[in-house]
């Protein structure tokens, strides 16, 4: 079973058609994409297609992400929040199995506490919840990113500094550097569609937010480790060899924490994507 759909979802008071695929069948999965600049359900594919078999897999995109022109709405931790209440009601599973990759980990995780039935398990793949500049450059310097934000939000001079970063020799150097772990999986034709999903109509506020944290779904460590524990389902963490240092301390803290099952794959930030394969096989094994 294969298909696409739009779902006419209401977030935050906006209409936000969804755009999903449907995989496979069996018992529901659902697979969210990670949040970046070139983020969209179509990275989930391969992943999709190897538990096809006996899984139907539901693959939506976020708001103001995807390969499609982004509706706009406010885009804060709120309105992400919001979009998967939405999402669930309109597809309510139950899920055997729901998969969170980068930033949707931790949305993923509050909506499994907000809908305890929803899911039986979590696997969330190299789950992070800073935005890049707060990351390499910390906190203290929000001033600067909100600065940030409002420029590349702003007409005219923000297309033109957007413009700047979706070069494909910069998508290129950006994949290799932390998003890919083997830069010879990082071909042409592999920039060529990166590159076309960051120029769909609106896609720079998405950008914009979650590049300077503004889609952070918590502001520290604790506030992360907190999400977790009792009262959720079983939770397994997918531990990239190859993650960058500062993300790989973050995944690294919540397993020990002893909240999760951590468990190692190989890959940078985006495995589901560059090694479906091993990741089919961590999230199927016992």
């Amino acid at each position: 079973m294969r298909g696409t759909l739009t779902l006419d979802l209401m977030v935050a008071g906006h209409a936000v058609p969804t755009p999903c695929d449907w995989v496979g069948s069996g018992a529901d999965v659902l697979l969210l994409p990670a949040l970046s600049t070139i983020a969209s359900r179509a990275e989930m594919a391969g992943l999709a297609a190897r538990l096809a078999a006996d899984h139907r897999c539901l693959i939506p995109d976020w708001p103001g992400f995807g390969a499609h022109p982004r509706a706009r709405l406010p885009l804060n931790p709120a309105t992400f929040h919001a979009y998967l209440d939405a999402l669930l009601a309109a597809a309510p599973g139950p899920y055997a199995i729901g998969v969170g990759a980068g930033h949707a980990a931790a949305y993923l995780v509050a909506a499994a506490r907000r809908h305890p039935k929803a899911f039986a398990r979590l696997v969330l793949v190299a789950p992070t919840w800073r935005g890049p500049l707060p990351t390499v450059m910390g906190p203290e310097r929000q001033g600067l990113f909100t600065a940030i934000r409002r420029a590349v939000e702003a007409p005219l001079l923000g297309d033109a500094l957007y413009g700047l970063n979706i070069r494909p020799k910069v998508i290129g150097r950006m994949m290799r550097a932390h998003v890919y772990g083997d830069a010879a999986h990082v071909t042409d034709s592999l920039i060529a569609e990166k590159t076309a999903i960051t120029r769909q109509r609106g896609a720079r506020f998405g950008t914009a937010a979650f590049v300077t944290g503004g889609l952070d779904p918590v502001p520290t460590r604790d506030a992360f480790l907190g999400l977790f524990g009792d009262g959720l389902p079983p939770v397994r963490v997918l531990r990239p060899s190859r993650a960058p240092r500062r993300s790989a301390a973050e995944m690294d803290a919540l397993v020990a924490s002893g909240r999760v099952e951590g468990r190692p794959v190989p890959g940078a930030l985006s495995p589901h994507e560059e090694y479906p394969d091993e990741i089919a096989e961590a999230i199927r094994a016992a």
